[in-house]
């Protein structure tokens, strides 16, 4: 197959790619800067089956903003992996800046392949489109849905929902084989020193810079799992018209600094819970902290059974994911 990869120097979109080469696809990146096209090549590389993988990438550069280029990029291509989307923890600012490209730039680019004929796509959405409103006390499925009206709802969440919604509705509008993937917050290892605010999250407990931790616990994923379920999705055309949720299970924060404290028991790891009251002290001068906040004593849960049932997929649990992770950072002196 040909792809068609966006944002193809994000965290989760390097291991698409990846993937995609060593089965054998061709793949194409959209960048917004194509100054970046070695740092990717140089991540993939030694990663690769075999490095001649290398000739079935090229790139091209385009704006999620501007519709300049877009049709004629995606023409030939046989499906479109939308991934680009941002991700800033504890980002300030005005909201719109999340939201208005996350959504436009979705409804940009599913537009301009449903022109060029491309009518295959998988859009990398987010379990922050599913739980919010799911309370601690049950199991989030593909059936539910973050409602962007409720008050609350962070820029992110909001991002991420109307960009899934208009995802469905351009692909209802246009004819398109739209498959979702929703993934909960993604660990494993980056490819390079270029990664998320999920692998951020790693590297700030690994650093000791906090003395507790806070008292939330997550569903997680690892990005390996997120990459393949992509691929599946595109070789898949069963799967269209669906939403598959990419979760390998919730652990505490606590837990997090555990199992990280076990494993580098040298490290100032910290592993006590923080009390609510100290955290919104915090808040006032750390805005990483403070995105934390409405997070305070939840916890998200969401089910994998749609994924493992369809894909066939056995999920990296959530401690391995954030020991890959931690052992990439450390390999990579980032802490």
């Amino acid at each position: 197959m040909k792809l068609f990869v966006t944002g193809a120097s994000g965290f989760i979109a390097k291991h698409i790619v990846l993937q995609a080469l060593n089965a054998g696809h061709s793949v194409t990146g959209s960048l917004r800067s194509l100054g970046r096209i070695d740092e990717i090549r140089a991540a993939l590389a030694p990663q690769l089956a075999t490095f001649r993988d290398l000739e079935n990438l090229s790139f091209v550069a385009l704006d999620l903003t501007r519709d300049a280029g877009w049709q004629d990029a995606l023409r030939g291509h046989d499906a479109l992996l939308h991934t680009a989307s941002p991700f800033p923890i504890g980002r300030t600012g005005n909201a719109d800046d999340l939201i208005v490209p996350a959504r436009d730039g979705t409804r940009r680019a599913l537009a301009a392949a449903a022109d060029a004929g491309v009518t295959r796509v998988v859009l990398t959405s987010s379990c922050a489109a599913i739980w919010t409103q799911v309370g601690s006390d049950r199991v989030a499925t593909e059936a539910d849905w973050t409602d962007p009206a409720q008050p609350g709802v962070d820029a992110y969440t909001l991002s991420k929902t109307l960009a899934e919604r208009s995802a469905w509705e351009i692909a209802s509008e246009r004819g398109l084989a739209l498959t979702t993937i929703n993934p909960s917050m993604v660990m494993g290892p980056p490819l390079d020193r270029h990664f998320g605010s999920s692998v951020g999250v790693v590297k700030r407990l690994l650093s000791g810079k906090d003395p507790m931790i806070v008292d939330t616990a997550m569903g997680s994923v690892d990005v390996r799992d997120v990459a393949r379920m992509h691929i599946l999705a595109a070789e898949t055309p069963g799967t269209a018209g669906e939403r598959f949720i990419a979760n390998s299970g919730t652990l505490s924060m606590a837990g997090w600094g555990k199992i990280l404290k076990a494993a580098y028991p040298d490290r100032k790891i910290p592993t006590r819970i923080a009390p609510h009251w100290v955290m919104r002290v915090l808040a006032l001068f750390d805005p990483q902290v403070r995105a934390a906040i409405p997070l305070l004593g939840l916890t998200r849960r969401a089910s994998n059974a749609k994924a493992r049932d369809r894909f066939g997929i056995t999920f990296i649990s959530p401690e391995g994911a954030l020991l890959a992770c931690a052992a990439a950072l450390v390999g990579m002196s980032e802490v």
